[in-house]
């Protein structure tokens, strides 16, 4: 494999571990304020006991989170020069924002509320934790901002091959930045809610089926069953954006080779790129239409309009589907814990155990989401912009396939040494204690 394809790979691999931890601080923040909320109420240890024990997963999350996400911008100078000497003048100051005005506010926060629930008074101690939950959904907002800017570029001009930013407002708010934000928010919140739900059923099938592990459970399921059907919605919001401004990608998301009027659907089949046809197609006739125009008869685009100009077909289409179906399993299963629950009835020990096993199916969806979004955007790096092949450094291929390979191991050692701790945190976490002694308000 040449330089292009190795540094594709290895930025693709960089990033997909480091989505991981900003996929659960952000959500985790806000469920770690409930819970200390809950505790302000009612005074229940219960609540600090899972407060407790979250902050370790958050602190954990979040240095793995900053360490790899360090290591991927090393990557715009080293592998990817173009890109910022094309649209520096844009992305620089996105991210510059992003240290700025989200990073600081909770990196400095994240002392108080990881360390300081004794050493200062309740209300600055929940205050840090407000500010910690929001300073990761500020960060979220950044860079979400500048990669939807990558998909739908508005707000700025072209000077001898540099993009000078002409509106700010435009450049953030362009025409996707409203519906990948909502749509990465849910994401994040559905990650913790099934991370919660798994990690407090592990807590009950070792045996440890105490207050905080029914309250735990009984948070997250809830949790779970108001956004994924919330997701579906949004999701397909995003859609009809993807249909107006990304049309390309569409196409490759369903698998559509040729397009038209009332386009069936495809659930099934293995994309063939060279042949330009889908074989062992299983489709539902005008479906298509209907989801994509809301009309039977709907006209839309097909990849053959694209030829030569639209992503990879077989990784968008199939990872498109991987992200549905982890969702349509998400929604039922959150539909039924909160079902069972307000009947109360006892969780059945097989859907415990299910959900033991979809402790992570957040990060399944998250990155096959993920991967939908960025292969989808493909030749372009930064949509109509800049293509990838022209952003990329020349370097030795061996180079780049050596530190490759370091990464992946790197990684793997540590995405494994990771979700051991979770879960040895999780069965070994100590009872909060007496939580309700006063303070010390210096």
């Amino acid at each position: 494999m040449d330089a292009f394809v190795l540094s594709r790979i290895q930025f693709a691999a960089n990033i997909t571990f480091h989505i991981l931890f900003p996929s659960i601080t952000i959500g985790l923040g806000w469920l770690l304020l409930y819970f200390k909320f809950r505790f302000q109420r009612s005074k229940d240890e219960k609540w600090m006991e899972l407060y407790f024990l979250f902050t370790k997963i958050f602190a954990l999350s979040f240095s793995l989170g900053v360490v790899s996400g360090v290591t991927m911008s090393f990557q715009f100078g080293t592998n990817w020069p173009g890109y910022m000497n094309t649209v520096g003048n844009i992305a620089g100051p996105l991210l510059a924002y992003e240290v700025l005005t989200a990073f600081f506010l909770e990196a400095s926060m994240l002392g108080i509320m990881l360390f300081g629930f004794r050493r200062v008074k309740p209300w600055v101690h929940s205050l840090a934790t407000f500010l910690v939950a929001a300073g990761t959904t500020l960060s979220a907002f950044w860079i979400l901002a500048l990669n939807s800017w990558m998909h739908t570029p508005t707000g700025f001009e072209m000077i001898e091959g540099v993009a000078h930013a002409t509106s700010w407002k435009e450049v953030i708010f362009n025409p996707s930045m409203p519906y990948r934000f909502v749509h990465a928010v849910l994401a994040s919140g559905l990650t913790v809610a099934f991370l919660g739900a798994g990690l407090m059923a592990y807590k009950q099938l070792k045996g440890d089926n105490g207050p905080a592990a029914r309250a735990g459970l009984r948070s997250c399921l809830f949790l779970a069953a108001v956004l994924a059907p919330l997701q579906l919605f949004v999701g397909d919001l995003h859609g009809t954006n993807t249909r107006d401004h990304q049309p390309q990608k569409l196409a490759a998301m369903e698998g559509l080779w040729e397009g038209g009027e009332g386009v069936h659907l495809t659930l099934f089949a293995l994309p063939d790129e060279e042949a330009r046809e889908n074989r062992f197609e299983v489709s539902i006739p005008k479906l298509g239409s209907l989801i994509v125009t809301r009309d039977l008869n709907g006209y839309v685009r097909g990849l053959n309009a694209f030829e030569g100009e639209h992503p990879p077909v077989a990784p968008v289409f199939w990872a498109f589907r991987v992200m549905v179906g982890m969702g349509m399993l998400m929604i039922l299963s959150g539909l039924y814990g909160g079902w069972m629950l307000l009947k109360k009835r006892e969780l059945p020990r097989r859907f415990l155990q299910l959900l033991q096993a979809m402790t992570f199916a957040g990060w399944v969806a998250t990155v096959a989401g993920w991967y939908v979004t960025e292969i989808g955007r493909q030749p372009w790096l930064v949509q109509g912009v800049l293509k990838s092949k022209d952003a990329v450094a020349d370097l030795p291929p061996a180079n780049v396939g050596a530190t490759l390979a370091a990464y992946l191991v790197t990684y793997g050692i540590l995405l494994v040494a990771y979700m051991t701790a979770v879960f040895y945190l999780t069965l070994h976490a100590k009872r909060s204690g007496d939580v309700n002694r006063k303070p010390n308000p210096t």
